[in-house]
């Protein structure tokens, strides 16, 4: 029982000492006078007070709740390592039977380590899933936690002992495990493709020492070289970056003897290729309106140095006019197309044709530079048809169409072929979706005849508009209409005049996102995406191996003309490769180089400071022998110790919850009124003698 007085007096408690505070006042002025009944007076002045303050005797009736104690299980990754998930699990068993006996403990079981974010799935998290366990119940009631762990948490609080009780850790593994890790220390994200990027890595061993380690290193699934590194020293390295887009630079060591994990003998490094400012050399044969379609094109793309020449004045205009008195500048033809031609990342004659400004040897040189690895870009008008045609030089083996000398003119929309709704170039172009394509007309079309490569668009009766074609190394296009400025001016609503030029000139540079046949793969959250281009109706299956070697098979799914799609949700976390036909991919799920697996040794130094901090302890569950010895459970008061040589406290709370209270008045009925009224009546006698 609990007894308590409360007072809940009759009328307020300002009315109160408005009437009694004078008469008090008069009573101790008769006792300060001597005067003859003061002390009765007083008397009388007390029990009226009591009366109206009307004193209370509470008993209340009340239930003890009973402490929260948490116990917090890690199943992260690196819980997988050795035999820590089995010890784990059985200490956990054998604690929830020893709590289980205890009435004053409220147990909740809480798993952490395994959330479906990706960025949390990297890290053991326990301090937070600690707080959520305890978000409803005030801190006089928390009994303590137990962690069975690794000792790898990394979400400690920085304030040490802002947990308001005893907090155990229970680690799992051995004192004597070895360990040895590699990982970049000075990885840039960009790099310029075909130069060289300076990286710097250091490999560390738990067992220490000072020896020379193998390294091998590969970009993009690919060994490029072996390298060697001394233990604990920064090393550094230079990658030539390969690609344009994502590059994968991983680096990897051999197990050693003992060793309790070779998730980190190897480390990534996510570059992002970027090219060099790309050579163009645009050559208009006359001045035309589509001329500055092209410049303006050209010029607004930050990645190109372009560099344009018009012939204003061909070999047959000659008037007799000084050449120091022209204001026009001397086509360099040497210097441009023999001695820096390879200089040159895309060629491009815009209406140009033959007129003896390039000796007819020079047009040998262009076709050599298409077969050895160029790009050369033919936008043809109705010269191409005409006897000065470049078709009519030694060039003619680059070109991937002969003109038939006809050439249309009427209105026409250009429309893709069934090849050029899957291409990458042209697929998805802005409007063509509908029947007729929703861009404006175009008027002339220049006739070939047996066109190679890839016909992609079409012009008036079917005939080839766009030509896209592989010649040894490089590559050729070849726009059969000078009629694209129709688009870029907004005749009839315009057109994507930019996102076809665009695309046609990064695919004769041999961008990677045009390649018509082309497998990637990334990774979001912890779920492998895969997307494979292709001009064939069925890829078939991708094939999906682990970073531990499992195989898997993901399905691929049409998502779009020319496009397959599929995805696989993964539980672990590091290196994939997929393949599809003759094609292979790398792809990382995850968080890069994670600090899960940065440092798999068990360790109890990470919890200690906190763990005393709040009067817990730390301590390894199994012995030297490897026998699992878990410490005695005891509940312990708040102000005790909460630890000890083999045992662990957990602490008891005071809080109860009420259910009943019974109340008595003490100047309640017959008798607070017998005594207001003896005390009156003593007053009154005393004063009337």
């Amino acid at each position: 029982m609990n007894w308590s007085v409360s007072f809940e007096p009759l009328i307020p408690w300002v009315w109160i000492a408005a009437g009694l505070v004078p008469l008090l006042i008069l009573a101790c002025v008769g006792l300060f006078l001597r005067r003859r009944g003061a002390w009765l007076r007083l008397l009388a002045f007390l029990a009226l007070a009591l009366a109206l303050a009307n004193p209370v005797l509470l008993d209340e009736l009340r239930d003890p709740l009973k402490s929260v104690v948490a116990l917090v299980v890690d199943k992260s990754q690196s819980q997988d390592i050795g035999d820590r998930a089995k010890m784990t699990d059985a200490a956990v068993e054998e604690l929830k039977a020893r709590l289980a006996r205890f009435k004053q403990f409220d147990v909740r079981v809480v798993e952490a380590g395994r959330s479906p974010k990706a960025d949390e799935r990297a890290e053991t998290r326990l301090f937070a899933a600690l707080d959520s366990t305890f978000r409803d119940v005030p801190p006089s009631r928390i009994g303590g936690a137990i962690m069975v762990t690794d000792g790898e948490v990394h979400d400690i609080p920085g304030k040490a002992g802002s947990f308001p009780a005893p907090l155990h850790a229970l680690i799992t593994g051995r004192a004597d495990e070895r360990d040895r890790r590699i990982f970049f220390q000075k990885a840039p994200r960009f790099g310029i493709v075909g130069k060289p990027l300076e990286l710097t890595y250091k490999i560390t061993d738990t067992a220490g020492g000072d020896g020379t380690v193998n390294v091998r290193v590969s970009v993009n699934g690919e060994t490029v070289s072996f390298d060697q590194a001394r233990l604990g020293h920064e090393t550094p390295i230079s990658i030539q970056v390969p690609n344009a887009g994502r590059n994968i630079i991983e680096l990897s060591v051999a197990a050693v003897p003992g060793e309790i994990s070779t998730t980190n003998n190897h480390t990534i490094a996510l570059v992002d290729g970027i090219r060099e400012n790309l050579r163009v050399l645009l050559v208009s044969g006359e001045p035309h309106a589509g001329e500055r379609t092209w410049r303006n094109l050209l010029k607004s793309d930050a990645s190109v140095d372009l560099v344009h020449f018009t012939i204003l004045r061909p070999p047959e205009k000659q008037d007799g006019t000084p050449i120091n008195e022209l204001s026009l500048i001397a086509f360099p033809t040497r210097e441009l197309f023999v001695e820096k031609i390879e200089d040159f990342d895309l060629i491009i004659f815009d209406r140009y044709q033959h007129r003896d400004v390039l000796p007819i040897l020079y047009y040998d040189y262009i076709a050599q530079y298409v077969e050895n690895g160029g790009a050369l870009l033919i936008a043809a008008g109705p010269e191409y048809a005409g006897e000065n045609s470049i078709a009519r030089t030694p060039l003619i083996s680059a070109l991937p169409a002969l003109p038939t000398g006809d050439i249309i003119e009427k209105g026409f929309y250009p429309r893709l072929t069934e090849t050029g709704k899957r291409h990458p170039v042209t697929r998805g172009l802005e409007g063509s979706g509908s029947e007729p394509p929703h861009w404006g007309r175009w008027f002339r079309d220049i006739v070939v005849d047996h066109p190679q490569g890839e016909v992609v668009m079409k012009g008036p009766d079917d005939q080839p508009l766009l030509i896209l074609d592989r010649k040894g190394k490089g590559r050729v296009g070849m726009l059969l209409s000078d009629q694209g400025w129709l688009w870029s001016r907004g005749y009839e609503g315009g057109g994507p005049d930019v996102a076809l030029y665009r695309r046609v000139a990064h695919w004769l540079m041999k961008e990677p996102d045009l390649e018509e046949e082309r497998l990637t793969a990334d990774g979001s959250g912890m779920t492998l995406n895969i997307r494979r281009q292709t001009m064939s109706d069925d890829p078939g299956d991708a094939r999906v191996i682990t970073p531990s070697g499992k195989k898997l098979t993901v399905k691929l799914s049409k998502s779009e003309p020319g496009v397959f799609t599929g995805s696989v949700d993964t539980d672990e976390i590091g290196l994939y490769q997929i393949g599809n036909g003759d094609l292979t991919a790398l792809a990382h799920v995850g968080p890069v180089n994670a600090p899960e697996f940065a440092d798999p040794v068990s360790t109890t130094e990470k919890l200690r400071p906190f763990a005393e901090a709040t009067g817990g302890s730390v301590r390894r569950l199994a012995d030297q022998s490897g026998n699992m010895n878990l410490p005695g459970i005891v509940p312990v008061r708040s102000s005790g110790d909460a630890s000890g040589r083999d045992w662990i406290g957990l602490r008891t709370t005071g809080d109860s919850v009420l259910k009943a209270v019974d109340r008595v008045p003490l100047f309640g009925g017959f008798l607070g009124l017998a005594l207001l009224l003896f005390a009156m009546g003593a007053m009154w006698y005393r004063e009337g003698r």
